[in-house]
């Protein structure tokens, strides 16, 4: 249970122009009130992250989206009455209230109302709207602790509001409604499968867009060693292959071969419920990082349900990175 001064320091420290590590059900967000663009900025710089790339308003309930956006359509509300407080995300046309430093100079807005006690009482307590991307430097692992938090950004952080390990473990489902055609333009904690029975119809799940929104870089969720994705029935001689290579290996065991003898620095096996490897995924990937491998090899689960959003996440942190 966070305690009651614990909300009204962190609702002090954005008032003040702060940064607030705040708790969702997600992942831990870097937290800046939504109406300053200084303290917005503070969030670029201490993620290292480049201003192009918008970010998230999180907003205390439902009746407040009114407040921060424009032209809100039929699907945008039946989503947002099924599953705020959730880990949805809608993307809108932009209200004159969000500056455009939160949303990387768009004229779309990204909205979603976060499924934490403490988070929501944060948002009470402020009395505003807050603009909070992940709580890590720029394309690395989301942190799902507080202490991930802390060994990640350090002094940069002017308050962190611990409210324990995060329950869904992977980033909110990013929906763009601002068209007759909604997609999901980031898998996330709510299924596409979900969704479309919502809905009554299809999503796309477009490669690309031409609305930008977090999580789309190449390389991104990304630990220190290098991934490498393979088929699930080839991990294992992968991985002994690697390390006979001199690498030091993270192995990524799929469920199928549990309890399988795997020569490696380290091994993990991947639970068999989407919905636990979700919430594991970003604590394994940080763990072969503090075993002191330089390699990992996984490979990805079938994209339906919570794997999609599984697939998704490992493929960027498979993606190129910058040699710069």
């Amino acid at each position: 249970m966070v305690k009651t001064s614990d909300i009204e320091k962190a609702a002090d420290v954005l008032r003040a122009g702060g940064l607030v590590a705040l708790p969702t059900e997600t992942v831990y967000g870097l937290g800046a009130n939504a109406e300053d663009p200084a303290a917005i900025a503070r969030i670029f710089q201490v993620k290292g992250r480049p201003p192009s790339h918008p970010l998230i308003v999180h907003i205390a309930g439902a009746e407040h989206l009114d407040d921060w956006v424009q032209d809100v359509p039929q699907a945008a509300r039946v989503l947002a009455e099924h599953y705020w407080p959730g880990p949805l995300t809608l993307v809108l046309r932009r209200g004159p209230r969000v500056p455009l430093e939160a949303t990387g100079g768009l004229q779309t807005v990204a909205v979603r109302v976060p499924d934490h006690p403490a988070a929501l009482a944060l948002l009470e307590a402020f009395g505003g709207g807050v603009t909070a991307p992940s709580a890590n430097r720029f394309g690395q692992v989301s942190p799902t602790t507080a202490n991930d938090v802390r060994a990640e950004l350090g002094d940069g952080v002017d308050f962190v509001l611990d409210g324990g390990r995060c329950l869904v473990g992977v980033e909110s489902t990013i929906v763009d409604v601002t068209s007759d055609a909604p997609s999901i333009l980031r898998p996330g904690g709510v299924t596409r499968e979900e969704l479309e029975a919502v809905l009554g119809f299809p999503l796309a799940v477009p490669s690309t867009s031409h609305v930008r929104v977090p999580g789309q870089h190449p390389s991104h969720y990304a630990p220190r060693a290098r991934v490498v994705l393979v088929e699930p029935e080839k991990v294992i001689a992968e991985a002994e292959l690697a390390q006979e290579l001199g690498h030091q290996v993270g192995a990524f065991v799929p469920a199928s071969f549990a309890g399988a003898p795997v020569t490696a620095h380290a091994v993990l096996t991947v639970p068999a419920s989407m919905s636990a490897y979700a919430r594991e995924l970003y604590g394994f990937l940080r763990k072969f990082d503090q075993l002191g491998c330089d390699l990992i090899i996984a490979s990805l689960p079938k994209e339906e349900g919570l794997g999609l959003a599984i697939a998704n996440r490992l493929l960027r942190a498979a993606g190129p990175r910058s040699t710069v």
